[in-house]
Protein backbone atom coordinates (compact mmCIF):
# COMPACT_ATOMS: atom_id res chain seq x y z
CA UNK A 1 0.00 0.00 0.00
CA UNK A 2 2.99 2.44 0.62
CA UNK A 3 4.38 1.47 -2.53
CA UNK A 4 1.14 2.41 -4.36
CA UNK A 5 0.84 5.81 -2.12
CA UNK A 6 4.42 6.58 -3.23
CA UNK A 7 3.64 5.83 -7.03
CA UNK A 8 0.35 7.77 -6.92
CA UNK A 9 2.45 11.04 -4.90
CA UNK A 10 5.21 10.42 -7.63
CA UNK A 11 2.69 10.21 -10.81
CA UNK A 12 0.94 13.62 -9.39
CA UNK A 13 4.27 15.64 -9.82
CA UNK A 14 4.84 14.50 -12.35
CA UNK A 15 1.59 16.56 -13.77
CA UNK A 16 2.67 19.71 -11.91
CA UNK A 17 3.05 22.34 -14.21
CA UNK A 18 7.19 23.64 -14.44
CA UNK A 19 6.39 27.25 -12.55
CA UNK A 20 9.04 29.66 -10.94
CA UNK A 21 9.67 28.15 -7.67
CA UNK A 22 10.25 29.96 -4.09
CA UNK A 23 11.69 27.26 -2.49
CA UNK A 24 15.09 26.40 -3.68
CA UNK A 25 18.35 24.88 -1.82
CA UNK A 26 22.31 24.93 -2.60
CA UNK A 27 21.66 26.57 -5.83
CA UNK A 28 19.39 23.74 -6.89
CA UNK A 29 15.57 25.16 -7.62
CA UNK A 30 12.95 22.36 -8.75
CA UNK A 31 11.20 22.48 -11.70
CA UNK A 32 13.45 24.81 -13.10
CA UNK A 33 17.30 24.06 -12.24
CA UNK A 34 18.76 20.90 -14.85
CA UNK A 35 20.76 17.97 -14.61
CA UNK A 36 23.75 19.99 -16.14
CA UNK A 37 23.27 22.73 -13.56
CA UNK A 38 23.41 19.88 -10.58
CA UNK A 39 26.53 17.90 -12.24
CA UNK A 40 28.45 21.32 -12.35
CA UNK A 41 27.57 22.08 -9.06
CA UNK A 42 27.75 18.95 -6.92
CA UNK A 43 29.64 16.93 -9.45
CA UNK A 44 28.72 13.16 -10.34
CA UNK A 45 26.59 11.36 -7.83
CA UNK A 46 27.25 8.43 -5.29
CA UNK A 47 24.71 6.64 -7.30
CA UNK A 48 22.34 6.58 -10.33
CA UNK A 49 19.00 5.20 -10.52
CA UNK A 50 16.65 4.74 -13.31
CA UNK A 51 13.11 4.63 -13.58
CA UNK A 52 10.02 4.46 -15.53
CA UNK A 53 6.99 6.18 -14.18
CA UNK A 54 3.76 6.61 -16.40
CA UNK A 55 5.37 5.63 -19.60
CA UNK A 56 7.92 8.50 -18.97
CA UNK A 57 11.82 8.05 -17.59
CA UNK A 58 13.45 9.26 -14.63
CA UNK A 59 16.35 9.60 -12.85
CA UNK A 60 17.55 9.40 -9.73
CA UNK A 61 21.22 10.90 -8.40
CA UNK A 62 22.11 10.29 -4.78
CA UNK A 63 24.58 11.90 -3.27
CA UNK A 64 25.59 10.59 0.37
CA UNK A 65 28.72 9.97 2.09
CA UNK A 66 31.41 12.37 1.16
CA UNK A 67 29.77 13.39 -2.17
CA UNK A 68 27.23 14.71 0.12
CA UNK A 69 26.66 18.66 0.64
CA UNK A 70 28.12 19.61 4.29
CA UNK A 71 25.60 19.06 6.89
CA UNK A 72 23.55 16.31 5.09
CA UNK A 73 23.72 12.72 5.61
CA UNK A 74 22.48 12.52 1.72
CA UNK A 75 20.91 14.51 -0.68
CA UNK A 76 18.75 13.00 -3.51
CA UNK A 77 17.88 14.64 -6.74
CA UNK A 78 14.64 13.69 -8.78
CA UNK A 79 14.93 14.50 -12.46
CA UNK A 80 11.87 14.22 -15.11
CA UNK A 81 9.20 17.07 -15.06
CA UNK A 82 5.76 16.81 -16.85
CA UNK A 83 5.04 20.20 -17.66
CA UNK A 84 2.22 21.91 -20.14
CA UNK A 85 5.64 22.44 -23.06
CA UNK A 86 6.01 18.27 -22.69
CA UNK A 87 7.97 16.44 -20.50
CA UNK A 88 11.45 17.82 -19.70
CA UNK A 89 13.98 14.65 -18.42
CA UNK A 90 16.66 16.81 -17.43
CA UNK A 91 14.19 19.12 -15.48
CA UNK A 92 15.00 18.67 -11.29
CA UNK A 93 11.65 17.40 -10.15
CA UNK A 94 12.59 17.23 -6.84
CA UNK A 95 14.95 18.12 -4.40
CA UNK A 96 15.51 15.96 -1.08
CA UNK A 97 17.68 16.46 1.75
CA UNK A 98 18.46 14.39 4.52
CA UNK A 99 20.56 17.03 7.17
CA UNK A 100 22.51 15.47 10.07
CA UNK A 101 20.81 16.74 13.46
CA UNK A 102 20.40 19.52 14.60
CA UNK A 103 21.61 21.35 11.48
CA UNK A 104 17.91 22.54 10.60
CA UNK A 105 16.56 23.39 13.60
CA UNK A 106 12.80 24.18 13.41
CA UNK A 107 13.74 27.81 14.46
CA UNK A 108 15.34 28.09 11.41
CA UNK A 109 12.71 26.40 9.35
CA UNK A 110 10.64 28.84 10.74
CA UNK A 111 12.68 31.77 10.20
CA UNK A 112 14.15 31.02 6.98
CA UNK A 113 10.86 29.82 5.41
CA UNK A 114 7.96 31.42 7.69
CA UNK A 115 4.83 29.87 9.17
CA UNK A 116 3.77 27.19 7.50
CA UNK A 117 0.76 27.01 5.12
CA UNK A 118 -0.07 23.57 6.82
CA UNK A 119 0.61 20.96 9.40
CA UNK A 120 0.44 17.72 9.39
CA UNK A 121 1.47 15.05 12.30
CA UNK A 122 1.85 11.23 11.08
CA UNK A 123 3.73 8.83 13.69
CA UNK A 124 4.34 11.28 16.12
CA UNK A 125 6.44 13.22 13.57
CA UNK A 126 5.22 16.88 12.54
CA UNK A 127 5.40 17.85 8.23
CA UNK A 128 5.64 21.49 7.80
CA UNK A 129 4.00 22.47 4.35
CA UNK A 130 4.54 25.33 2.46
CA UNK A 131 2.52 26.14 -0.86
CA UNK A 132 6.22 27.82 -2.53
CA UNK A 133 7.17 23.97 -2.71
CA UNK A 134 8.59 22.67 0.49
CA UNK A 135 7.77 20.17 2.80
CA UNK A 136 9.42 19.64 6.11
CA UNK A 137 9.37 16.94 8.71
CA UNK A 138 10.80 16.79 11.79
CA UNK A 139 11.84 14.25 14.32
CA UNK A 140 9.82 13.12 17.33
CA UNK A 141 10.89 15.73 19.15
CA UNK A 142 10.03 17.87 16.68
CA UNK A 143 12.61 20.32 17.11
CA UNK A 144 15.50 18.87 14.30
CA UNK A 145 14.03 18.84 10.39
CA UNK A 146 15.40 14.79 9.61
CA UNK A 147 14.26 15.33 5.49
CA UNK A 148 13.19 18.50 3.62
CA UNK A 149 11.68 17.98 0.06
CA UNK A 150 11.58 20.78 -2.05
CA UNK A 151 9.24 20.49 -5.62
CA UNK A 152 7.79 22.88 -7.64
CA UNK A 153 5.32 25.41 -6.54
CA UNK A 154 2.36 23.53 -5.16
CA UNK A 155 -1.40 25.11 -6.67
CA UNK A 156 -3.95 26.26 -4.00
CA UNK A 157 -6.99 23.74 -3.54
CA UNK A 158 -9.78 25.06 -6.30
CA UNK A 159 -12.26 27.06 -5.06
CA UNK A 160 -15.64 24.76 -4.11
CA UNK A 161 -18.18 25.22 -6.61
CA UNK A 162 -20.83 27.21 -5.40
CA UNK A 163 -24.09 25.41 -4.63
CA UNK A 164 -26.83 25.92 -7.12
CA UNK A 165 -28.97 28.92 -7.17
CA UNK A 166 -32.97 27.95 -6.39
Amino acid sequence: MARRALTLALAALLALPALASAADWGGIDAGVSTLEQVRERYGAPSKETRAKVEAYDTMQWTYEGPRAPAGLIRMVVELGLLTPAGYKPNVVRILRLEPKPTIFHRAFVLSGWGVPDGVATEGGQATFYYKIGLLVTFDKDGESAVMLEFTPPQPDKPASPAPPRR
